[in-house]
Parts: structure tokens; C-alpha cells; sequence
């Protein structure tokens, strides 16, 4: 799965994923409308319209990007029906042949772990036949329940060929609260996270030398991300924080490696609702968006002679 991502980002000359986190009051009117009047102020009416822009969306940008990144949250707040809008994100994006990253941020003790590595990216039995709950190509993992935590996982890396992002030193303004913590050994606890991550990447490789044991790293810390690159050479970097976060182009060029791999970089509401912005149709605006998104990358990659294509 990891050599199918490379691959897609060297195809489509993209490394951008693009991340599906719904807002319904920014949804385009004439969808909202439709889906209140059919289902009336209920859940369903959201979900439905949910359903309608994403895979506009998905449309939109299929042929231009690699991969999306829908975000439980969105979904879950509301109830069965927001995940059932959850679940046609992953189908409809699958579909389109696109690599889906699940942005689920789970992580437990071991038993607990196991059922979210079934429900995100393995598959469950029911007497004679095997069923997938929110299919998904990547997960996004909590690691600081330790090691066993994220060992819980293998079975699906292995056996599904699958793959997972550790949350590392992520891009809101508070990470460093915890993630920068300073241990006993001089290293800041996110190195130490690095350091675990380093250890999993040992253990399997694609054939462009990188791990489906991926890291989560913000493009809003531009000098720990140049310094966690180094320390996981093996691990997909998936960065957050470019466009509404605040991060540029510039601040993600040290999250690829020489070659201008090992990295994808997400970018959330600056695409889905580029519309706000720029006008006209979401569906349009969504496209020019992530076109002007790859050229910035390209360009300063270029720029770098980290030219991948």
C-alpha cells in the first residue's frame, strides 16, 4: 500500500492529500436546502447533504490528487447517520481509485486497539464470512499508550496491506505541551515517539524505501520537521497545517527527502471550501485550489532539486 501511494503521488505529480472534515454550515446552500427539504431538520438531512458534497469533492479532485483524508469527528458528531456519511466517504473515494486515510486518531490497550485495527483497516467474522467496517487504506494512531498499543496493528499492516500514520509532533499551537516535553536523556518526548516509529520502520519496507508505518508531523514546526525527517528516514511523513493553519510550501519542503518523496501534505478547509473564497462553484474552486496547491509544492521543490516527477 505504501508503494501504491508513492507511486499515485508520482503519477498524478501530487503529493497532496486532501482532507474531507464536512462543516455543514459551509456547505453550499442549494445543497442544504435540498436535503432539509426531503428529510426535514433531522440527522439524516445531514448526512445526505454530507454525502452530496463530498463526493462533488471527490470528483472534483480525483484525477489531480493521490488521496483523501476524511475525519471521523465530523462524521460522528452526528450519530449513526453522520457515519454512514463517514462510510460512503471511504466506498466513493475507494471507488474513484483513491487511497483513503482514515483520520481516526485511535489508540488503546491492546484488546481495545485490535478492534479498531478491524474497524478501520482489517476485517471482522461472522461465522463463515468476513466483512469491513469503515474501509480504509491508512489509519492515524494515537501512540502514547506505548508500544503494545501500536503492535496490535501489525496483523492488519501485514496480512491487509495496510498501513498507519503516528501522531509525532502535530501541527495545533499546544503540541507542545506534551510533545515537547524535555526526558531524563536530554530528548524531547516527540523524539522519543520518533524514535519508536524509526524501530517499526526497520521492520518492513516498500520499494521506494519507505515504511507503511508513516509519521504525522505539522508543517507548522518547519525546523522539527527538517530534524524528524532525518530521524525517520523510512516513514511517509503526512503534514498538516498548509493553508489555513498557516503553513506555505516553504514550510513543508523539509518534510521530503532528496529525492522529493516521502511525503504527503494535507490540506483541509483551503480546498473543500475554496468556494468561500474565490467564488463560483465549490466543485470548481475545490480543483483550482488543489492546482495552485500542487504548483506551489512543485515549484519549491523544484526550486530545491527535489524534483520527484
Amino acid at each position: 500500500m505504501i508503494d501504491q501511494l508513492i507511486e499515485a503521488i508520482i503519477q498524478k505529480k501530487s503529493p497532496i492529500v486532501v482532507g474531507l472534515d464536512p462543516r455543514f454550515n459551509q456547505i453550499p446552500q442549494a445543497i442544504k436546502e435540498k436535503c432539509l427539504a426531503e428529510y426535514g431538520e433531522t440527522l439524516e438531512a445531514v448526512a445526505a447533504a454530507i454525502k452530496i458534497f463530498n463526493r462533488g469533492i471527490i470528483d472534483a479532485v480525483a484525477d489531480e490528487v493521490p488521496a483523501v483524508k476524511p475525519q471521523v469527528a465530523f462524521y460522528e458528531q452526528y450519530g449513526l447517520p453522520g457515519m454512514a456519511a463517514y462510510l460512503d466517504a471511504c466506498q466513493y473515494a475507494a471507488s474513484k481509485g483513491l487511497v483513503v486515510i482514515a483520520d481516526v486518531k485511535r489508540g488503546d490497550i491492546g484488546s481495545t486497539s485490535k478492534a479498531y485495527a478491524k474497524a478501520h483497516l482489517g476485517q471482522v467474522q461472522v461465522g463463515n464470512k468476513n466483512y469491513q467496517g469503515f474501509p480504509a487504506d491508512f489509519a492515524t494512531i494515537n501512540p502514547y499508550l506505548g508500544d503494545d498499543c501500536m503492535k496490535e496493528f501489525e496483523a492488519e499492516i501485514v496480512q491487509e496491506d495496510k498501513g498507519i500514520f503516528i501522531l509525532v509532533k502535530t501541527s495545533n499551537p499546544t503540541s507542545g505541551q506534551l510533545q515537547d516535553l524535555v526526558m531524563a536523556d536530554g530528548k524531547h518526548l516527540y523524539e522519543k515517539t520518533a524514535e519508536i516509529v524509526a524501530g517499526w520502520n526497520d521492520k518492513i519496507c516498500g520499494k521506494f524505501g519507505y515504511s507503511p508505518v508513516g509519521a504525522v508531523v505539522g508543517a507548522t514546526y518547519p525546523e522539527e520537521l527538517s530534524a524528524l525527517r532525518a530521524q525517520m528516514p523510512k516513514a511517509m511523513l503526512l503534514v498538516p497545517g498548509y493553508g489555513a493553519q498557516g503553513g506555505g510550501a516553504k514550510d513543508v519542503i523539509n518534510a521530503f527527502d532528496t529525492k522529493g518523496l516521502g511525503a504527503i501534505v494535507n490540506n483541509s478547509r483551503g480546498i473543500i471550501f475554496a468556494y468561500e473564497k474565490i467564488g463560483g462553484d465549490y466543485q470548481e474552486a475545490a480543483r483550482k485550489a488543489v492546482i495552485a496547491m500542487k504548483q506551489d509544492i512543485n515549484d519549491t521543490l523544484s526550486s530545491v532539486g527535489k524534483q520527484y516527477w
